[in-house]
């Protein structure tokens, strides 16, 4: 506890002392263009999770809320990842550009790319596909306006998950008559070049918003290169004064090259290398994916209403790796819809709320030999299909002004189909079935006064294993493969103090997760997965947001400080593989410490300066504890000038990345053969660009 306050007073005294350097360094400048800020309270904001529709201090949950201004705080980085990991409880890492991770109050044991216990849903469409797995790469930061990340099992609402939900914003819903432009242009070092150009129109009843994106990059390492483009459209139609149609559609086409894993002696002298065999066999990952869906809200009578949405998308997937060449034709279709009722006299308000998610995918996996980067002799083809779909119902109630309490539960069944079509031995196909799991989820929230609000949850929390983790890339099936379940307590309080100028939420979990999912890796390089008994994860997290100064008449217009804080003494609680125990070992690849601090700064005069310091512990990157990542302290500064032209805004940014040029990896492998864990990030890097709204 000790070592923790110490960590925390240091982190925010470096936080101070590089507020105190930008604030002089922003009043030397003299300019005459006036520059707005919002500074709303997050009081104020309004929470679409679990149907609340409610102010975030009234919602019964841990929820974090990015704001448009916090995911766009390092513009020209082009990534989630200095956003994402402001959350207290999250991390997102990226092995090599384009290669993301994400975890939130869990680890990242069974993640070795993508996003495997977290469902993640877009203007109410699920991203994540039937099999448990997102390809959060395939989103472009740009066409994000805002996203809740609920911590914590959401089950009983969101389906599959051990981690929590994430829920992804387009920005609709205010409607305007005036069309507007807006684009990015930004380069910088290891060739990173990003360009973004959007579109949006509308009438009174209509809205729509077109944009592109094109990122490329040659990357820190030797074979991490990285080009992506993104065309996305979506809009808003109100059908009739009882029915609003929201849709939404994209086509990714993302390229990026797997530079693989270090070993330590190698991560310390020459960190730019890629993993021998990664150039000659030009290891790296094509995903072509064409994605649509659309929601349909509809109110029926005066307490009735209805949300419908239906999503299918298709994915060509190739991967050509070191042992082998894959090849995966993926189609997913899901449907979601949800009913309410909404009751209320004088104080009493009821919310009822129940519906279904159904979501099925059909996989072809085909695996060939690699040979200099082009597929050779066929090595098997698998045939695959998951069925997935749950029921939830849910109940809300305020009583009197200062009690909320809610209450849901949700029914899962999956369903997996495997055939290897190259096997005639063997009896295929073969099925699978988990569950059905009852998943429920308990909350109350009691207001103490207007402003602050104490709240406690208990949650179960249920991840199935994906399609990549039943047929993994050693080109095996594990049918024996079981689904990770477990129960959540929590506790916290949260609100605002001083007029509202400073925001806080605090809370202490305790989750006890069975039957965890482990990545482990085979002497040729291919992975597999095991169910590694059960872990404890309990927890702290501390998160404030201060607005020191906010006010337009003066140089400084807006001076806002914030630090978000995760203390995860993770450890197994009962896990033997064979004859070796590793129990009570601290958890693979979760820091024990991540505090991370910031500084947002604005002038009357159009210049800003946003700066964010992450400190993260070191972790363990085996089940055996005898190998570790150090701790790095990783610090981000962007500055620039908003011109205000009328109705157009022109922003000019630079910005510096790993300022203090720290040798870290941010995207270790974990329990990776031959100790070749790490990933190494990029050195001290720089970046400049243009935004333009007209």
């Amino acid at each position: 506890a000790g070592f923790l306050i110490f960590e925390y007073m240091k982190q925010t005294c470096y936080c101070l002392l590089l507020c105190i350097s930008s604030y002089h360094l922003i009043a030397q400048h003299k300019d005459t263009t006036a520059f707005l800020n919002d500074t709303v309270s997050l009081q104020n904001v309004t929470v679409t999770a679990f149907a609340s529709n409610s102010k975030w201090k009234d919602v019964p949950a841990s929820i974090a809320i990015l704001s448009n201004s916090d995911l766009h705080r390092f513009d020209g980085a082009a990534s989630f990842v200095p956003a994402m990991n402001t959350i207290s409880g999250v991390r997102m890492e990226e092995r090599s550009p384009g290669s993301y991770r994400i975890s939130i109050r869990g680890s990242l044991l069974r993640s070795p790319f993508g996003v495997r216990n977290v469902k993640i849903y877009w203007d109410d469409i699920p991203l994540t596909d039937a099999s448990g797995n997102t390809y959060i790469n395939l989103v472009d930061l740009n066409n994000i306006y805002s996203a809740e990340i609920i911590k914590g099992p959401s089950s009983s609402m969101y389906g599959a998950n051990t981690g929590g939900a994430i829920l992804l914003q387009s920005g609709k819903g205010k409607f305007n008559t005036r069309s507007s432009f807006n684009a990015t242009f930004a380069g910088g070092s290891f060739g990173l070049f990003n360009e973004q150009a959007g579109w949006q129109a509308g009438s009174s009843h209509f809205f729509s918003s077109l944009q592109q994106s094109h990122v490329q990059c040659d990357g820190y390492r030797t074979q991490s290169a990285l080009r992506k483009d993104v065309v996305k459209w979506s809009g808003q139609a109100d059908i009739n004064s009882k029915q609003q149609l929201s849709f939404l559609a994209f086509y990714t086409n993302l390229h990026y090259e797997t530079p693989g894993g270090l070993t330590q002696r190698q991560f310390d002298s020459a960190s730019k290398q890629a993993r021998t065999g990664t150039v000659e066999n030009q290891t790296g990952v094509y995903n072509k994916t064409f994605f649509t869906g659309a929601s349909l809200k509809s109110f029926i009578g005066k307490n009735f209403a209805n949300t419908a949405s239906a999503v299918i998308n298709h994915t060509d997937y190739k991967n050509p790796f070191l042992t082998n060449y894959e090849k995966r034709n993926e189609w997913n279709y899901g449907m979601r819809t949800a009913f309410s009722y909404n009751l209320q006299k004088e104080q009493f308000k009821l919310q009822g709320l129940a519906g279904a998610e159904m979501q099925y995918n059909t996989t072809h996996d085909d695996n060939y030999g690699n040979k200099s980067g082009l597929a050779d002799t066929v090595q098997f083809k698998d045939l695959l299909h998951v069925t997935q779909y749950f029921i939830f119902a849910q109940l809300s109630a305020n009583i009197g002004s200062n009690l909320f309490l809610q209450a849901g539960i949700s029914r899962n069944e999956i369903h997996y189909w495997y055939d290897r079509t190259t096997d005639m031995v063997l009896p295929y196909p073969q099925t699978k079935n988990a569950g059905p799991v009852a998943a429920p989820r308990f909350s109350a929230l009691y207001h103490i006064n207007q402003a602050v609000s104490f709240y406690g949850i208990v949650a179960k929390g249920f991840s199935p294993p994906t399609i990549a983790e039943i047929r993994p890339s050693d080109g095996n099936y594990y049918g024996d493969l079981e689904p990770e379940f477990g129960w959540n307590y929590e506790a916290g309080i949260k609100g605002s103090m001083f007029k509202n100028k400073v925001d806080f939420n605090a809370s202490f979990y305790y989750y006890n997760l069975k039957d965890a999912i482990v990545r482990r890796v085979a002497s040729s390089g291919g992975e597999y997965f095991v169910n590694a008994g059960s872990t404890i994860q309990k927890g702290v997290e501390v998160w404030f947001k201060a607005r020191l100064i906010s006010n337009d008449i003066k140089f400084i217009s807006m001076l806002t400080v914030w630090n978000s804080l995760s203390y995860q003494p993770y450890r197994f609680n009962q896990y033997v593989i064979g004859s070796t125990d590793y129990s009570d070992h601290k958890l693979t690849g979760v820091p024990r410490t991540i505090n991370v601090s910031g500084a947002d700064i604005n002038s009357r005069k159009g210049y800003y300066i946003n700066i964010i310091l992450n400190y993260t512990s070191s972790l363990p990157l085996n089940d055996a504890n005898t190998a570790d990542a150090k701790a790095y302290r990783l610090l981000q500064v962007q500055l620039g000038k908003r011109i205000h032209i009328r109705q157009s805004i022109i922003n000019l940014f630079a910005g510096i990345d790993n300022l203090l040029n720290q040798r870290y990896s941010l995207g270790n492998d974990i329990n990776a053969f031959g100790g070749r864990y790490f990933n190494p990030a990029s050195a001290r890097n720089f970046y400049g660009g243009l935004k333009l709204s007209l």
